[in-house]
């Protein structure tokens, strides 16, 4: 994130944003992470104990899996068996009904065999159709991971078969399909999730609790990016490089896979009975504005969700950017490279708590955002500046914290102290016993292990409201923190951005978008086409 960093000067950043959150624990221990920090026996605190959910003992939810490609894969390699037991699946390509019981050698997607055994076929039925499968009635909810065009129908099929539902993100191909699923999960009384999975992730919790103490001061911009290189040319095992037919360059892209035989034998026949135009665009749905939402939908909708929640969970004001096909020449439809500026709400901007009333008009936090996909010398994460200092959240995988001040520099060590009722960062702090001792807390607190993403949380979480249900009242009921309304406005920002791009204009936020009793919409024009054998 921070380009001209150098390997101490992020140590230093780590080491910042472990001592300022143990210091908060000596501060602020009966608010400060919810208490939980006020034992030592709790930790490094628990996903669980955080965000309130509880072990089944021995009665995980009984789910179907709808789609085992890529997506597919990861929530099964995550996934925690004594929250959601899977006995079935359904995919259409022979190689996905393959790799999701095998896994991969490295990374997240682990396979059915990992965490069910070398039999997991026997036990895990594959159903062709998913229609077939949502007539399981052992099935109580499924795990939707399909490309975005099918996210919204397969959900509500799946919804009045009386499943309950978690759902890959983005929630749907346009905003009217996502107001239909929250509708459609009121009136059928299912549980509806969708996989935004930083709601989930401790790291993210923690930089949230740190921005709520006020520590960085006040907060004018937030930077955010997912920079990734898929255009460097595929080299065979002699190192040449690789050529298509048309001698062009074969690029490693990960949105442009290779179809492999397989596939290809067995569905090209019947690929408009299955509902795509060709085999490449049910392989590469990602290029393809029928298919797909483009890099806002896949990479952005993240990056906002995470500014979003730093900022409260607050709506933006509005939406400029620019995006084009700026290098890849083939069939592909979506943009390449995108750039986007948010305006969003500051704290002093509405007079009333249902934000509808403007008090001051210029208090404003801007947030600025970038996906390109020539160069990944950034790679991703956001970048929180205040005016008393910066955090910066990296990778998923780690956080770092710097002073702003007289005399402040990258490498300038910073605890919290306390004054006027309020915590702020110092910048003089000493190296001594108590700093070394807040540095300790803050480690344990964040765990020494590797840091989850939030995938196993999120799904142990939505197992946990399927399992307590009907054990409340309608009105008291416990909904996952990505819930259809949550997620509908993540949604809602992506889409939109992809309108003021398309457009070339500023497109400014309209609250009844927000509503899902509401018919209006940001993409009243985006109408589904559906393709027939």
């Amino acid at each position: 994130m921070a380009i001209d960093l150098t390997a101490e000067q992020k140590e230093v950043g780590k080491a910042n944003f472990q001592r300022v959150v143990g210091r908060h624990y000596d501060l602020n221990r009966r608010d400060f992470m919810k208490g939980l920090l006020a034992a030592g026996t709790v930790l490094p605190i628990s996903a669980a104990a955080y965000f309130g959910y509880q072990k089944l003992h021995g009665n995980p939810v009984k789910a179907g899996l709808i789609g085992a490609g890529d997506e597919g894969g990861v929530l099964v390699g995550e996934h925690n068996p004594e929250y959601l037991e899977f006995i079935a699946y359904s995919d259409i390509r022979p190689t996905n009904q393959d790799r999701i019981f095998t896994g991969e050698p490295t990374g997240p997607r682990k396979g059915f065999n990992k965490h069910y055994g070398n039999n997991a076929k026997n036990k895990i039925k594959l159903y062709p159709d998913y229609r077939e499968l949502l007539q399981n009635k052992d099935i109580e909810a499924v795990v939707i991971a399909l490309p975005l065009h099918l996210h919204a129908p397969v959900a509500l099929e799946a919804m009045k078969a009386g499943k309950h539902v978690l759902c890959e993100k983005l929630m749907a191909w346009n905003v009217s399909q996502c107001k239909e699923m929250i509708r459609v999960a009121d009136e059928t009384d299912r549980c509806l999730a969708i996989g935004h999975q930083r709601h989930y992730s401790m790291l993210y919790a923690h930089a949230v609790e740190v921005l709520k103490t006020g520590d960085l001061g006040d907060i004018r911009h937030i930077r955010a990016l997912w920079h990734r290189n898929n255009a460097l040319p595929k080299l065979d095992k002699e190192g040449k490089e690789i050529t298509d037919p048309n001698h062009k360059s074969v690029y490693k892209d990960s949105w442009y896979p290779e179809i492999l035989p397989t596939d290809r034998k067995a569905l090209e026949g019947q690929i408009r009975q299955l509902g795509y135009k060709s085999v490449e665009e049910l392989v590469r749905w990602r290029l393809f504005n029928r298919t797909g939402g483009g890099l806002m939908a896949e990479l952005g909708s993240h990056q906002l969700d995470a500014c979003s929640i730093f900022l409260g969970k607050v709506h933006p004001l509005a939406v400029s950017g620019f995006g084009g096909k700026l290098f890849y020449r083939d069939e592909r439809e979506v943009d390449d490279h995108v750039f986007v500026t948010f305006e969003f709400p500051g704290p002093g901007y509405f007079a009333d708590k249902e934000r509808k009333v403007v008090k001051d008009k210029n208090d404003l936090v801007v947030v600025t955002y970038s996906s390109i996909s020539t160069n990944s010398f950034e790679p991703y994460g956001e970048c929180v500046m205040g005016n008393h200092g910066t955090m910066i959240v990296s990778q998923e995988a780690e956080i770092m914290l710097y002073p702003q001040g007289p005399g402040a520099t990258r490498s300038t060590v910073v605890t919290v102290s306390q004054g006027k009722g309020l915590t702020v960062l110092d910048s003089s702090a000493s190296t001594g016993a108590p700093e070394q001792n807040a540095v300790t807390a803050g480690k344990k607190s964040l765990g020494e292990a590797p840091v989850s993403r939030g995938y196993r949380e999120e799904m142990e979480d939505f197992a946990y409201c399927v399992r307590m249900w009907n054990q409340a009242d309608k009105k008291d009921r416990r909904l996952p923190r990505c819930h259809g309304r949550v997620a509908m406005a993540d949604a809602i920002i992506a889409l939109t951005s992809n309108q003021a791009m398309h457009q070339n204009q500023r497109i400014e936020f309209q609250h009844a978008w927000f509503e899902p009793t509401s018919n209006e919409v940001p993409d009243a024009e985006m109408k589904p086409e559906v393709v027939t054998g």
